[in-house]
């Protein structure tokens, strides 16, 4: 169950339906989904081969393809972090390091544990979200955020992309003034 925790006060939302409300305030969608059909090495595992990883999108597909028709996703994949990830603490200094893409990011946890950090769209205040095995959010595109494991270093989650070109991160804030033309 996702919870909310703001930055500049600590306060926290532990109520499932009340950290839903907020995050739709801020145009964040939040959904769960019934990981109960996950059995075995599939979820205990965390070197995934990739027919382990094609298994895990087809345990998914109903969802997948409900939230894709809404929203246009085009691809899903895995992704793994974890003590087996080659390169993991390279790969954690860029997600922790504050970003945009130019297209949603949407990831549904299938197991493990994560954190994305964002600042509201709507009022500019930054909050965590913690996030365990059955949640998925999809933070809007162009909305600043950055991701961090919590303490057991793991998480599996299934990534939907309208493209993953739009997926890439944009690490600088944008320009607030428009340029004239003298």
């Amino acid at each position: 169950m996702a919870q909310i925790r703001f930055h500049a006060t600590n306060e926290r939302i532990e109520n499932r339906e009340e950290a839903a409300k907020y995050l739709e305030s801020q145009g964040v969608i939040y959904e769960r989904w019934d990981i109960s059909r996950l059995q075995g090495t599939l979820q205990e595992e965390y070197a995934l081969s990739d027919e382990q990883k094609n298994d895990i999108l087809h345990l998914f597909k109903p969802e997948i393809d409900a939230l894709s028709a809404k929203k246009g996703y085009q691809s899903a994949d895995i992704v793994v972090l974890s003590e087996k990830t080659p390169n993991l603490e390279q790969l954690l200094d860029m997600f922790v390091k504050e970003h945009h893409h130019a297209e949603d990011e949407v990831r549904f946890i299938v197991d493990g544990h994560g954190i994305f950090a964002i600042k509201g769209p709507a009022d500019g205040v930054y909050f965590d979200v913690e996030l365990e095995a059955g949640d998925l959010i999809s933070v809007p595109e162009g909305t600043r955020h950055w991701f961090e494991l919590m303490e057991d270093r793991k998480v599996k989650a299934i990534r939907l992309f309208t493209t993953k070109e739009g997926w890439a991160a944009i690490y600088e804030e944008e320009a607030t003034a428009n340029p004239t033309n003298a």
